[in-house]
Order: structure tokens, then sequence, then C-alpha cells
């Protein structure tokens, strides 16, 4: 906690925030963790939260910043998009798919021992598979 926002740091060094975060007894008669956001109505409110919701919001943003790294890894090629957990290259032609797909394996330096794996495949135009 500091000045009211609850941080939770992810592996590449990036934190999650929890602005206004504070314990307050839930609907259920037990003690959770609320803290301000966007509701499902989209408007700013207090939400509440519990413990496999933030370790779905750590997973969702250690998932984002590995698809983040493998992008700049692929700086010399042309990424024209990406899709949840896929990334859309446009390059010459006869370049194997394992050349892009091992780039992407390549294992963060802040996430020692991590094993990845790529799958890919070349068409002319995107499809999702």
């Amino acid at each position: 906690m500091k000045k009211g926002t609850l941080f939770i740091a992810i592996p590449s060094g990036r934190r999650l925030a929890y602005p206004g975060a504070v314990l307050k007894g839930s609907a259920y008669g037990k003690t959770a963790i609320t803290y301000m956001g966007l509701d499902t109505k989209r408007k700013w409110n207090r939400i509440e939260s519990y413990g496999p919701k933030f370790v779905e919001n750590i997973i969702q943003a250690i998932s984002r910043d590995i698809l983040a790294y493998a992008m700049h890894n692929l700086r010399d090629y042309f990424i024209c998009g990406h899709v949840h957990d896929e990334v859309i290259v446009e390059c010459r032609e006869g370049t194997p798919v394992e050349e892009i797909t091992g780039i992407m394996e390549r294992t963060p330096d802040w996430m020692p021992g991590l094993l990845l794996r790529a799958d890919g495949y070349e068409t002319r135009e995107y499809r999702k598979m």
C-alpha cells in the first residue's frame, strides 16, 4: 500500500494498481478488499474483489508482458496486428514459420526458467485457427 493504492508487483517489474483499496465487510459476511475502478456499467465506483480475481489479474498481466516481450523481439519484422495471444506478422515469402516462433519462444530475463512454446502457420490472409 502506498498513499491509498494497493500495488501488486509482477515479474517484469510492472505493478498493478488498485486505487482507494480498503478492507470492508462483504455481502457474504466476510472481509473483502475493495478498490475504485470501472464497474460493469463503465462508471467509476467501488469494486469488491477477492483472491482468485487478483490471481486472474496477475496472470493476465504477466501474459501481456510475455506477448509484449515477444513483439519487441520481433521488431525487425512487420507486425501488422495482434489478437489476444497471437502476433500477425507480414514477412517475405519463404520465411520459415520456425524462424518467427523461435523468436517468440525466447524466455524473458525477468522470468528465468519459464518454458515457452509458440505455434504458427503461414497464410496469405489472416484467419483464426
